[in-house]
């Protein structure tokens, strides 16, 4: 045999030896994997919540407002609210009871319209306070009523709206200053919602049923 010859074979030995070689080293790696000491990516799951959570939002309290609330204001902001309710006295439902009179009248009480079972059930009568809270968020106020608007963010706005619908055939007195009060105390809050930013969009009104 030649030299040639022998240093062929002697290289085609070696060289199946390192394939052996890397081909352990590599199924080695891949059925013993390194355990990672710490996630290759962190994930920030935010502050853990202590116990009690936030307290529940509430509208704003309206009472004080109402004696010196803009009426012209609250009839321009009931335009909105025309496709759904009348105001005039004896007129027609439409998607929404007649309004005529509504401060102080019994809930879900209107003839000529089919109240949803919530709002039968909810009893009582339209006082300042409930009217500020529904008109703020029906849906919060009363699950299944049939009002469909998100609600009436701005406290003025609903001050407005109240003591027009005050004008409209209701004989309701006033607020007086212990209903204030009390209003003042129910609605007082540690977290009040963030008012609405300047340059918004004014909200439409919706009225109550």
């Amino acid at each position: 045999m030649s030299s040639f010859e022998f240093n062929k074979i002697f290289a085609a030995v070696l060289v199946a030896g390192i394939v052996a070689m890397l081909g352990g080293f590599v199924a080695e790696l891949l059925m013993h994997p390194h355990e990672l000491e710490k996630n290759a990516v962190e994930i920030d799951g935010g502050p853990v919540a202590s116990g009690g959570g936030a307290a529940e939002a509430m509208p704003e309290p309206i009472l004080s407002l109402i004696a010196d609330a803009d009426i012209a204001k609250g009839e321009k902001l009931s335009k909105a609210c025309a496709a759904c309710h009348s105001f005039e006295s004896g007129g027609p439902a439409k998607v929404g009871p007649n309004l005529y009179g509504v401060v102080g009248r019994a809930k879900g009480s209107k003839a000529g319209f089919e109240y949803s079972a919530g709002m039968k059930a909810v009893g009582g009568s339209w006082t300042y306070a409930d009217l500020n809270k529904f008109l703020w968020k029906p849906k919060k106020f009363v699950a299944d009523t049939k009002m469909n608007y998100i609600g009436l963010k701005k406290p003025e706005d609903r001050a407005a709206m109240i003591a027009w619908l005050r004008t409209l055939g209701s004989s309701a007195a006033l607020p007086t200053q212990g209903q204030i009060d009390a209003e003042m105390a129910e609605l007082a809050t540690p977290e009040a919602e963030e008012p609405a930013s300047e340059g918004a969009p004014s909200e439409e009104a919706p009225s109550a049923h």
